[in-house]
């Protein structure tokens, strides 16, 4: 325990001492958006995409009095406090497309240098000062750009909230004050050293802003999960009269071993991430690996530690008594008769409701949320609703077309062409600019950025306008950040089937080493899949259809974050596999010692129905709470997690499992011989020799024949 303390503390204190600063990189190498970019960048325009306005609504024209002087002045000062920063306001010369054609609205543009996230919070801060100060009863300022999300209202952490609902869940599972408190250490100690292994990992490869919160949101759901089975086992071991110390080996021997392969599932589907080569997805897939690993070596070192510390007093101050072996699972152990008794029907209603939940997920669009989506009690919504009042929707997301060329000219005919497109509401005449070695021009469209339409405006301009009115000898490529979005959610979307592939094709061949059955295989492939896809639907229905958006204060409808669905799948995959080895190997076990197939299946869910419920509530409980924060990237990543868990330990575990091994019978452990002898031998879960112990009522299916 010692050594933990040590680590712990050494890793905070040098995340603190030596951590990187984030930084939002969602840039794709080789796109289209990238080489706009790149195109600006080579003619001296060094410019991150970062930008900010910040708008101004009066009753009476912005173009005289005293408003007239408060633009003026809220102008100057933005130049002052942000000296690198292109700022032009919409009294400037080249501001006059910044002012509506009512003179009641109008906006400063403010464009930066590339900065890191930590001085993106800085810049957000000035922005607020300037319009605290500027705003009055005559005046409406409001600050709209990505650099706002940075400014958050205070309150508890979701973590925090997540942690009592776990505190809750597990005194009603354990009963034992001591009990409930391990695996709240174990989950506390993943979560801080995973925060601090993102802050050290932040100095070697690109780490997001949310890459820390997501890191402690899966340390603490796994850590409390993995505990919550070593412990189980343990407690189940002293109820047997083992002794402490033999008890511990024992749950080590069964439930370490299953945590150990769970937790390694998790860490590689997540590593595999990076195969994807994308800045922000490698970043938070290496996060979750490493505050994975962490928590899985804490629940198989520190906690067998606290264990032998605490021996059979782990039921002190317990809240009521402990139960004798056998005793539990009374009620699962009835449930899972009565799907035996008609598997058919059971698999057939389980099956049905995940695919009506998965068919949401066949609308499924990638692609980023704009200010639009947030609480209207936003500054940075209410600066999008002004904006989009007065200039249209598309002014929050121009796109930008460069040309390799110091003639407007070349771009004349696609000027033209653009103008009279009915997606784009404002196009401006080419111009050099830089060092005259690039032409640029504006494309303002009639939709906002998360619009469908303003896609297919970005895909049209690329494969048709383009093409069509410039010349072969000129580059010209479509970006900004609305087009670098479009790029990064067709990036993803074409590489997520066969990462998917990849998925389920390592789920099945590590389910065929651990159980030895072919058919336990495909069902848990099949199963997985269709987890998956429920999840997956559930969040494109609340997410991108808008349902329950008033409900849980989303704002608005958008697109599913572009990197979200791939990030789901590793852990729900890992998660899945934690559920499926925890249930079958209890089956298996009590299988290969004299139980029928089916009395087996129902042994295996009633000594193990109490720990799968109580897991799922806990992480439903953590994942969920991350829905009551304020960023929409946490929230809809945290309410994809608690979904799948729920589906997964209602619908899959006790539902349509049993009653597909019921039907599968002995059939579901066949493997052809020569593929047996070829496999490797991975015992999972599996206690070290011994006969288990069954309750006497089972005892009559011991000679239950092959169904």
């Amino acid at each position: 325990m010692t050594a933990w303390v040590l680590l712990v503390v050494g890793l905070v204190a040098a995340s603190g001492a030596l951590g990187g600063a984030a930084s939002d990189d969602y840039a794709l190498p080789g796109s289209e958006s990238q080489a706009a970019l790149d195109l600006l960048a080579d003619a001296g325009l060094e410019v991150s995409g970062d930008q900010a306005q910040v708008v101004f609504h009066a009753a009476d024209p912005l173009t005289g009095g005293p408003v007239r002087d408060a633009v003026e002045a809220a102008t100057g000062q933005l130049r002052e406090v942000l000296p690198g920063a292109t700022v032009v306001g919409p009294l400037d010369p080249r501001g006059d497309h910044q002012l509506s054609a009512d003179g009641r609205t109008g906006y400063t543009s403010v464009v930066l240098p590339d900065l890191t996230a930590d001085d993106l919070h800085d810049v957000a801060d000035e922005l607020a000062a300037v319009r605290d100060r500027f705003a009055g009863a005559d005046l409406q300022v409001e600050v709209g750009g990505v650099l706002l999300e940075a400014e958050q209202e205070g309150g508890p952490p979701s973590e925090v909230v997540g942690i009592l609902a776990a505190v809750v869940v597990l005194v009603v599972a354990f009963g034992s004050l001591f009990a409930m408190g391990l695996p709240i250490v174990v989950g506390v100690v993943g979560a801080v050293s995973g925060v601090a292994a993102v802050g050290l990992g932040a100095n070697v490869v690109e780490m997001p802003a949310f890459a820390a919160p997501v890191a402690a949101m899966i340390a603490i759901g796994v850590g409390i999960d993995y505990a919550l089975l070593v412990v189980t086992r343990y407690r189940e071991a002293l109820a047997a009269g083992t002794a402490p110390v033999d008890a511990v080996a024992l749950a080590q021997a069964t439930a370490g071993r299953s945590v150990l392969f769970a937790g390694t599932t998790v860490v590689i589907a997540s590593g595999g991430l990076v195969l994807m080569d994308l800045a922000v997805i490698t970043g938070v897939a290496l996060g979750i690996a490493a505050s994975v690993l962490v928590t899985m070596l804490a629940a198989v070192t520190l906690l067998p530690a606290m264990l032998g510390l605490l021996g059979d007093r782990i039921d002190r101050f317990g809240l009521r008594r402990r139960t004798t072996p056998g005793g539990e699972g009374t009620l699962a152990r009835r449930w899972s008769r009565l799907v035996r008794r008609r598997p058919l029907p059971w698999a057939l209603a389980a099956t049905a409701l995940l695919v009506v939940l998965s068919v949401p997920a066949l609308d499924l669009r990638l692609g980023f949320a704009d200010a639009g989506t947030r609480p209207t009690s936003d500054s940075a919504r209410r600066a999008y609703d002004l904006l989009a009042d007065a200039f249209g929707p598309g002014t929050s997301g121009p796109l930008v077309v460069a040309a390799d060329t110091d003639d407007p000219a070349v771009l004349s005919e696609l000027v033209t062409a653009l103008g009279d497109d009915p997606g784009v509401a404002h196009v401006t005449p080419a111009a050099v600019v830089g060092d005259g070695t690039a032409v640029v021009s504006q494309v303002i469209p009639t939709t906002g950025p998360r619009s469908a339409s303003t896609t297919e405006l970005v895909h049209r301009i690329r494969d048709v306008h383009v093409p069509g009115t410039v010349g072969d000898g000129t580059s010209v490529h479509v970006g900004g950040t609305t087009a670098a979005a479009v790029d990064f959610a067709d990036y993803t979307a074409d590489r997520l089937p066969v990462f998917v592939g990849v998925v389920l094709g390592l789920a099945f061949l590590l389910l065929l080493v651990v159980f030895r059955g072919l058919l336990v295989a495909v069902k848990a492939v099949v199963v997985n899949l269709l987890s998956i896809t429920a999840s997956l639907g559930a969040v494109v229905a609340v997410f991108q259809w808008g349902w329950g958006v008033d409900l849980l204060d989303l704002g608005a409808a958008a697109p599913v974050e572009a990197w979200a669905p791939m990030m789901l799948i590793a852990i729900v995959f890992g998660l899945s596999m934690d559920y499926e080895v925890f249930l079958l190997s209890r089956v298996r076990e009590v299988h290969d010692q004299g139980l029928g197939p089916g009395a087996a299946v129902t042994e295996g869910l009633a000594r193990t129905a109490r720990v799968i419920t109580a897991a799922a509530a806990i992480m439903v409980c953590v994942f969920g709470s991350f829905v009551l924060g304020s960023s929409r990237e946490l929230q809809l990543f945290g309410f994809g997690l608690a979904a799948a868990v729920l589906l997964d330990a209602t619908v899959v575990r006790m539902v349509l499992v049993p009653a597909v091994m019921g039907l599968l019978g002995h059939r579901a452990w066949w493997l052809p011989a020569a593929l047996d002898r070829r496999l490797p031998h991975l015992t999972v879960e599996r206690p070290p020799g011994g006969e288990a112990s069954y309750p006497s009522h089972d005892l009559r299916d011991r000679k239950e024949q092959p169904a």
